[in-house]
């Protein structure tokens, strides 16, 4: 329903601008488009198969909009919604997406939500070490899928205690977090600018935030307030990219040194593969996110390591598992 579009806006900035959840802010945006979407079909009186194409194209502008990112807005509507491709639905969404990016353009400017420096090609002989990192984001994305759904069914059995409390009580995690240091709990942006430019945070602080923001991101998700899982993924992709460029340096400073910022790069779009198994969508938007195109190899390889990887592991794309859950009756999102 329209409702659907002021709950989210305020609850969105609630939860993530004011109450700094570890959520993103793709999850609101999403989710209004789609409802104008269905509301625009139902005012035409349009047929049910029209107001589904909608709402799904809707919903391809929704993220195109949340990070400046048409194409992988497009890419996402026809690899993770739609999963085939018809003329008419290209169509479709080549509009609602140029359209929507173009006004938010007007509004906001014309600039990547990433400021980031030259990144050098790395050399055919690091590809190795791309699968590698992509194997083992792979499994780290495996068990970040599964600690999701573990999370919600842990808050979702507690059935004694009122939705509103159970919202609160992690909210107040997140709070306290927040208080002793702010670039652990939030939607990530201000985090994932920093390892981007090159900020060097000790390895100890980087496992840190690591290890933090990869349980407070499903604990915020949880809650069940407004907010997506993308934002949230792509700064704890950059904190693996890190931590694989400091470990390669351990065996060769300077070849750790010059990997570190593809591996970074590269782990921004593949944590989102391994978890979303959406690869071409992730890749996608980083480039559109960050103007960096010399990676595009090493993503690919990682990108096919880490899904392999999750496939053989027998892990759903999370938003098959969350409909799954929602379609199971009270309690899903």
């Amino acid at each position: 329903p329209l409702r659907v579009v002021p709950a989210r806006f305020v609850g969105g900035l609630a939860s993530i601008g004011l109450g700094g959840m570890v959520l993103g802010r793709e999850g609101p945006t999403v989710h209004m488009a789609a409802a104008i979407g269905a509301a625009t079909g139902r005012l035409l009186r349009a047929g049910a198969d029209d107001i589904r194409t909608l709402q799904t194209t809707l919903s391809g502008a929704g993220l195109a909009v949340a990070f400046n990112a048409p194409v992988a807005g497009g890419l996402f509507v026809f690899e993770e919604i739609r999963r085939r491709v018809r003329v008419v639905d290209v169509l479709a969404v080549l509009a609602a997406v140029a359209c929507a990016v173009g006004c938010m353009r007007l509004v906001l400017g014309d600039h990547p939500d990433f400021a980031v420096p030259s990144v050098d090609r790395p050399s055919p002989a690091a590809v190795p070490i791309f699968v590698v990192f992509g194997a083992v984001v792979g499994v780290c994305g495996v068990a970040y899928s599964r600690l999701t759904v573990v999370l919600l069914d842990v808050v979702e059995k507690m059935t004694a205690v009122p939705r509103e409390i159970k919202a609160a009580a992690i909210g107040l995690i997140v709070g306290g977090v927040m208080m002793i240091e702010p670039l652990v709990v939030g939607g990530g942006d201000a985090l994932t600018q920093k390892l981007l430019s090159g900020h060097g945070f000790a390895l100890s602080t980087v496992v840190i935030f690591l290890v933090v923001r990869f349980v407070a991101g499903p604990l915020s998700y949880a809650a069940a307030t407004p907010g997506g899982l993308f934002a949230p993924m792509l700064a704890l992709g950059a904190l693996m990219g890190l931590v694989a460029g400091r470990i390669v340096g351990v065996f060769d400073p300077a070849l750790g040194d010059q990997l570190t910022p593809a591996l970074v790069l590269v782990g921004l779009s593949t944590l989102f593969a391994a978890v979303v198994q959406a690869p071409f969508t992730g890749i996608v938007l980083v480039i559109e996110m960050t103007s960096i195109t010399s990676v595009t190899v090493p993503m690919l390889v990682s990108g096919v390591g880490a899904v392999t990887i999750s496939a053989l592991l027998r892990n759903p794309p999370i938003y098959d598992e969350l409909r799954k859950r929602m379609l199971a009756g009270p309690g899903g999102r």
